[in-house]
C-alpha cells in the first residue's frame, strides 16, 4: 500500500469507532463515498476484526488492485 493509499484509507475511516470488522469498514467507507481505489483496498482485506486504523493499514495487500474481484 502506498502512502497515498494510506491517506485515502485513513480519511475514509475517520470517525469510525473501532473495533470494526471488514464489512463494517467497507460499509462505513461506502457511506462516506470513498473513492473506488479506497474501496478496492478495503475489500482486499482479510476477513476479521480490526482494533484501529493502523491494523487496517498493515492488513491491506501491497497491490489491492490485483486482488480477486468479489472479495
Amino acid at each position: 500500500m502506498t502512502d497515498a493509499d494510506e491517506r485515502r484509507v485513513n480519511k475514509a475511516l475517520q470517525g469510525l469507532e473501532f473495533p470494526a470488522d471488514k464489512a463494517e469498514l467497507i460499509r462505513y467507507a461506502e457511506d462516506r463515498e470513498a473513492d473506488p481505489r479506497t474501496l478496492r483496498a478495503l475489500r482486499a482485506l482479510p476477513d476479521g476484526t480490526y482494533g484501529n486504523s493502523d491494523e487496517v493499514e498493515r492488513s491491506v495487500p501491497q497491490r489491492p488492485e490485483q486482488e480477486t474481484p468479489g472479495r
